[in-house]
């Protein structure tokens, strides 16, 4: 089976399908400079959470800091813990959540891509139909809360999240572009169940879309701050997107309220801090640790992309 499935994968890209070179030099270009602008706000953001909070009343945003001043990071630190107890309930929920949810989208996708499977187009009408249409918010609400009961629990940061029906025809596609049926049917005759075939052959052929539907979980997972809001009343289950949410609310208005902010002056509460640094090393400390998963998906990123993309 090992000499089958490495007998199978594509040994090189075909070129009919290759760009001229003006063509070529005008997307890579394009993609320079987007690159370019997705980048350079990142670090603008990174500048100004080490600068001085002085110098940017004064001056503005600057890229290059005319005083270096760790005020902001200082500032968290002094709730460091709940800093990192969010930090650890998000890993958690995007580690679970997206593992989760990558094995459920691909036993959801396998069965509908199979021509012989008698159901399939109702089942694949039947999630493209949750991409339409949906129940509305105080329904999907009463779901979890009264029904399933998830309320201020990490399930409820997870369920929510785990099908994502886009992907699910996206990795439908995939599968019935690049595992190719006499393989399966080989299996088939050789005796291997379907979850044998499943397991052995579909998912080590499938890991560009898997990689794919992982990334983009993750940073769903990562960068969701809506779920804690509305299913969680307690600071014990946050994730780290909502606390720097709130955190970010209360500085606005103690920055907005001069007579609040007097009040927690008068009982011994820090009101000098950092107001525009902080909220910019807010953004460095949520987006932080997610930066570092792209280039663990990156070989298989683009092909599952194209590739489960095209109709099929």
């Amino acid at each position: 089976m090992a000499t089958l499935l490495k007998d199978i994968v594509p040994r090189g890209a075909s070129t009919k399908n290759q760009l001229g070179v003006i063509a070529s030099t005008g997307v890579n270009i394009f993609f320079i400079i987007y690159s370019i602008l997705c980048v350079v706000p990142l670090l603008l953001i990174i500048a100004v959470s080490v600068s001085n909070e002085g110098s940017v009343i004064r001056n503005g945003y600057r890229f290059i800091p005319e005083q270096f001043d760790f005020a902001a990071y200082e500032f968290l630190a002094k709730d460091i813990g709940t800093i990192a107890h969010a930090y650890g309930v998000s890993i958690l929920v995007t580690v679970v959540g997206t593992v989760l949810s990558m094995v459920i989208i691909a036993l959801y996708a396998y069965p509908i891509s199979r021509p012989n499977f008698p159901h399939a187009k109702f089942f694949t009408f039947f999630v493209f139909f949750t991409m339409l249409f949906s129940g509305g918010l105080v329904p999907w609400y009463l779901v979890y809360v009264q029904l399933l009961e998830l309320r201020n629990s990490l399930l409820a940061l997870i369920i929510p999240l785990i099908m994502a029906a886009f992907w699910v025809l996206v990795t439908r596609t995939f599968f019935q572009t690049t595992i190719p049926g006499p393989v399966l049917e080989s299996a088939k005759i050789d005796g291997a169940g379907e979850m044998r075939i499943f397991i052995q052959i579909v998912l080590p052929l499938s890991l560009p879309i898997l990689a794919t539907i992982s990334l983009f979980q993750t940073l769903t997972y990562w960068n969701d701050w809506f779920l804690s809001l509305v299913f969680i009343s307690n600071n014990g289950n946050i994730s780290v997107q909502y606390l720097m949410y709130k955190m970010m609310a209360n500085i606005q208005y103690l920055a907005s309220n001069p007579t609040a902010a007097a009040e927690i002056a008068k009982a011994g509460g820090m009101f000098n801090f950092p107001s525009e640094t902080v909220r910019m090393a807010m953004v460095v400390v949520g987006v932080g640790p997610i930066v570092f998963a792209y280039p663990f998906f990156q070989k298989y990123f683009i092909r599952g992309l194209t590739v489960g993309a095209v109709k099929g």
